[in-house]
């Protein structure tokens, strides 16, 4: 499932759909760029995701500190509990990359539909773009 195909589910939970990118958010993406972003994204999922039983499953996620906790808990990719009611991902069992790139694809699908337009924001220029 993509983000696209989840979208309208989380619209439907009060929980999910109360989370927002706040200004200083939007400003650290800017500042950032997406591809560090998405490698921020990617680490953040294999080091508190990625494994059978994670370290505090359940609370392994806060709920601020970086712009990819908050789409964690919006995008219902916070735990294994929450992977499996959502995205069909069974607890108990090491994600596979396809799912790792799977879950680093909806957050940061979630995050560009919440920074829109990110041109008000100083700007890091990425020194090093995918090839």
């Amino acid at each position: 499932m993509d983000y696209a195909e989840l979208k309208p589910r989380l619209a439907q939970s009060e929980f999910r759909s109360r989370f927002r990118l706040t200004a200083k958010d939007r400003a650290y993406i800017a500042a950032k760029g997406w591809n560090r972003i998405a490698t921020q994204a990617r680490k953040i999922v294999i080091s508190r995701l990625a494994s059978a039983q994670p370290t505090n499953d359940g609370q392994q996620t806060p709920m601020r500190g970086h712009v990819v906790f908050v789409a964690q808990h919006a995008t219902a990719a916070c735990c294994r509990g929450c992977l499996a009611k959502w995205h069909d991902i069974p607890a108990g069992q090491a994600l596979t990359e396809a799912q790792i790139d799977n879950i680093v694809a909806i957050l940061l699908g979630w995050l560009k539909d919440q920074a829109g337009d990110l041109s008000y924001y100083p700007q890091t220029p990425d020194l090093f773009p995918p090839e």
